[in-house]
């Protein structure tokens, strides 16, 4: 009996021994994904690095969105940041975002701008470990690039909605900076809108063009009075830093104007009307934000009025100009775009 309770003795330290030794390598395993997921926390330094869109800061519009972004990501998710203001987006820009990408030291580098993306595809081939987004172009099947472009048409239905309904002269006017596909869905989306007010509505397009096509408010302001004289009574711009020319114009000339990207409404308050609000501060954020969480994707989004990334303003300096009725109208577009019951085309 003494033997056979030893045998069960043994047995059973057999048991503990083996129960307690298969026990280690699971504890073994939890301290190695630790270890990796701190080195991974450690391999993220939370350093940002921007090409603005030339015009650089001090546009009041889209650069300044993406700095306004940046700042918010600095405060928020304790990021650090350098940024380079191009001359050109040619080889200025290409040179910045390769120098950005040679030191290895940033987590993202942001190319700003439509006229940025052959330079940052040329910086995205040579350092493939890069991450980059651009912010106003496609680019896709890049596994180190993500990209963001926005449905500007959807904002601009709502504006030349807009302008429509404060014409008084049947004539409404669009500056742009330069003749792109992306300042087009500017052009057609506003035109869209007010014909869909006023279906017999003059819309007469003027692009500024040239060197500093986003930051020459002179030729902008001349264009401007050039479609004042043709009866323009409300302009939209969509030309970056040339827009306080536009301003300027409308404000001597006693007309409205209608900003574009940033909130612009107080530049001449009661003469801007309001801002095509297009939320690239927000979109900027959230890909920095993505990419210190860990959740980087080579992918492209487009976003509009339904994902909240365009519309107007809240008509802070004008609500009383435009009118309850004009602006309960504006919202009920609005949600028939979003619900897909206005279908706003791009071209």
């Amino acid at each position: 009996m003494k033997r056979i309770l030893t045998i069960f003795s043994i047995i059973a330290t057999l048991i503990l021994f083996v129960s307690c030794g298969g026990s280690k390598p699971a504890e073994g395993e939890q301290k190695k994904e630790g270890e990796k997921q701190a080195s991974q926390s450690a391999a993220v330094k939370k350093n940002i690095a921007v090409v603005y869109s030339t015009g650089g800061k001090g546009d009041k519009s889209f650069n300044d969105a993406v700095f306004k972004g940046l700042e918010k990501a600095k405060a928020e998710l304790g990021i650090t940041y350098k940024e380079y203001e191009p001359k050109n987006a040619d080889a200025d820009a290409k040179d910045a975002l390769e120098k950005f990408a040679e030191t290895g030291e940033f987590d993202l580098i942001i190319a700003v701008g439509f006229t940025m993306k052959d330079s940052l595809l040329a910086a995205a081939g040579a350092y493939p470990d890069q991450k980059f987004i651009i912010i106003d172009e496609t680019v896709e099947n890049v596994p180190n690039v993500a990209s963001v472009t926005f449905k500007e048409h959807e904002g601009s239905f709502l504006v030349g909605a807009l302008a429509a309904m404060m014409s008084k002269t049947g004539t409404v006017g669009f500056v742009g900076g330069m003749e792109s596909p992306v300042i087009k869905k500017f052009q057609v989306g506003y035109e869209q809108g007010a014909k869909y007010i006023k279906p017999d509505i003059k819309v007469l397009p003027v692009y500024v063009g040239g060197s500093s096509a986003f930051n020459d408010p002179a030729s902008a302001k001349t264009k401007s009075e050039t479609l004042i004289q043709q009866k323009s009574d409300v302009i939209y711009h969509a030309a970056g830093g040339s827009g306080a020319g536009v301003f300027q114009a409308a404000k001597e000339k006693n007309i409205y104007a209608i900003g574009v990207d940033s909130n612009q409404d107080d530049i001449v308050k009661g003469t801007v009307l309001t801002s095509m609000m297009k939320y690239v501060d927000v979109a900027t954020f959230n890909a920095v934000k993505d990419v210190i969480e860990g959740k980087f994707e080579p992918s492209h989004k487009e976003l509009g009025i339904k994902e909240g990334y365009v519309g107007t303003t809240e008509f802070e300096f004008t609500k009383d100009l435009i009118g309850a009725e004009n602006i309960k109208k504006l919202e009920e577009i609005k949600k028939d775009i979003a619900d897909g019951k206005i279908t706003v085309s791009p071209k």
